[in-house]
């Protein structure tokens, strides 16, 4: 999970797995793939810097990473 800043000032956790998109409009708006859309404070940088820290923690960008690795040399 990580977490962000509603435009009110609240915190609110997000499950990181579920982030679809994130796009700044120019607040940032992250879409999950449910289809619930939430604007927050942070920029989309800051939003997309703790989802990669959050999937490293769990294991997943270091075993996408070596997938992708994997298909390059293949090649």
């Amino acid at each position: 999970m990580i977490e962000v800043t509603r435009l009110n000032g609240s915190h609110l956790y997000i499950n990181a797995l579920l982030i679809e998109t994130v796009e700044e409009t120019p607040d940032t708006l992250v879409t999950l793939t449910t289809g619930k859309k939430i604007l927050v404070l942070e920029a989309a940088d800051e939003v997309i810097a703790s989802m990669q820290r959050y999937l490293r923690t769990i294991g997943v960008y270091a075993a996408s990473s070596k997938s992708g690795e994997t298909e390059e040399q293949s090649s």
